[in-house]
């Protein structure tokens, strides 16, 4: 009952409805949430109609939260539906005290995922970021630290309290009162932050000390970690039509591939280019996969009653796979990531000129400088916070590189080389010549989702 009421009594934020914020907010009002707050300043355009089931060509000018509303209002007229249109950047970290869980969807700035993440981490409210980009998808949870209860039968062996790995230990033990043959277990997860998980942080030892679990690892993480990148040093994804801006992001995804240890002839030429198509194409079935995975996680949150995920869900439509992977640095995780790095006036002083230490063991200029683009403010919004200053709205920010953060090309070409990937007909090669498609293929006859796992 109280997980019921939990559930009912729940105030949700969802930052951007396209397809994939459709089916979150579609799931979690039919689940009967108490509220959901749409925060959208993006007007309705033709290409939202293709995959956006709450729009219709007469939304077309409109807002498109305001566009969207009267739809999901009448899928449950129980739940109360709010309506933003403020830009989310515009926002004060106080703005997210008022909801018990923030999500945002389809956020194309790696550096923005970071302001949202940060308040929400100064507010103490667990975060989900997922995006969609055709046939491939991930979603990201940042739950600080979040406790659950499961019932499970007694083992002839006593349960023990304590860690069962990096990320969960058992906290509490307790015999079920009407049924002593049962046991109610409460677990407890840590996580850290998107900043931390999204590029500074290694896959899970038990994959990399094992050959074979390395080659299953999806080379689509490469792709997304290189994408993040890149829109964090040049404002926008690569562009199809700049050869040389193609060529910088295949680049990027071998130095991504290499970094998490995988080997190099999973990073195929074909994925490359499949995922270059894909960029920013919106798919129904893969966002319907998606969103419900992220809205069933939500209300599983809510409840206290089963194992959330941790950290990140990679899919994969090309293996129609949606793997799970825990990615974490070394030290501490939870609410203690950052409890070095704002105790008092003399850490304020080491935060200021980076050269602090987090006790992950990062310096601290690695972090608060995304790839020698932008400040970014994670840590020294924390830092404010806990010094009593206002750090006043998350728009306070400097735009990459410069004015417009524009893409400087420093070659062109027709050809593409795919450095550090090989070739599925001619494996060990090394680098290989290969022309990308320029157009998105967003067709699709019929597609059969099904999930797996990672780890």
């Amino acid at each position: 009952m109280k997980a019921q009421e939990r559930i009912r009594n729940a105030n949700i934020l969802l930052v951007t409805i396209k397809a994939l914020g459709n089916e979150i907010a579609k799931n979690l009002v039919l689940a009967g949430i108490g509220s959901l707050t749409i925060l959208d300043h993006e007007v309705v355009t033709e290409a939202d109609l293709g995959a956006q089931f709450f729009l219709t060509s007469s939304h077309i000018g409109m807002n498109r939260a305001e566009a969207a509303s009267a739809a999901v209002q009448r899928l449950n007229p129980r739940v109360k539906i709010h309506v933003s249109t403020d830009e989310i950047r515009a926002q004060s970290p106080a703005f997210f005290s008022q909801f018990d869980i923030v999500i945002a969807t389809d956020v194309e700035s790696p550096q923005t995922l970071n302001l949202i993440n940060t308040a929400t981490r100064l507010n103490s409210r667990p975060f989900y970021a997922a995006s969609s980009h055709g046939i491939y998808g991930f979603i990201f949870a940042d739950l600080i630290e979040h406790e659950f209860v499961i019932e499970r039968t007694k083992s002839n062996l006593a349960t023990k309290l304590g860690s069962e790995s990096k990320t969960r230990s058992i906290t509490a033990i307790s015999p079920k009162p009407d049924n002593p043959t049962l046991e109610q277990v409460t677990k407890r997860e840590l996580y850290s932050t998107w900043l931390l998980a999204s590029d500074l942080s290694s896959l899970p030892p038990d994959i990399l000390k094992s050959p074979r679990r390395r080659k299953v690892v999806t080379p689509v993480l490469s792709c997304l970690r290189a994408l993040w990148e890149f829109v964090t040093l040049y404002g926008a994804p690569p562009q199809a039509n700049n050869h040389a801006s193609l060529a910088q992001f295949t680049r990027m995804c071998g130095d991504k591939h290499k970094a998490l240890g995988l080997p190099t002839e999973t990073l195929r030429s074909e994925v490359l280019r499949s995922f270059l198509q894909n960029i920013g194409a919106e798919i129904a079935p893969v966002t319907a996969v998606l969103g419900g995975q992220l809205a069933q996680d939500v209300i599983n949150v809510l409840g206290g009653t089963q194992q959330p995920i941790q950290n990140f869900v990679i899919f994969d439509g090309g293996s129609m796979e949606a793997s799970v992977y825990a990615l974490h640095p070394e030290g501490p995780l939870g609410k203690e990531l950052f409890s070095e790095a704002t105790g008092d006036a003399a850490a304020a002083s080491a935060m200021a000129d980076g050269s602090a230490m987090l006790p992950n063991g990062i310096n601290v200029s690695d972090m608060i400088m995304a790839n020698g683009g932008a400040v970014d403010p994670t840590v020294q919004a924390m830092l404010m916070a806990n010094m009593g200053i206002d750090m006043g709205p998350l728009g306070i920010h400097p735009a990459p590189n410069g004015a417009g953060g524009g893409y400087t090309a420093p070659t062109a070409g027709l050809n593409i080389p795919v450095v550090g990937v090989t070739d599925g007909e001619n494996p060990g090669s090394g680098t290989q010549q290969q022309t990308v498609a320029a157009a998105a293929s967003t067709a699709t006859d019929a597609i059969t989702l099904t999930s797996g796992t990672g780890n």
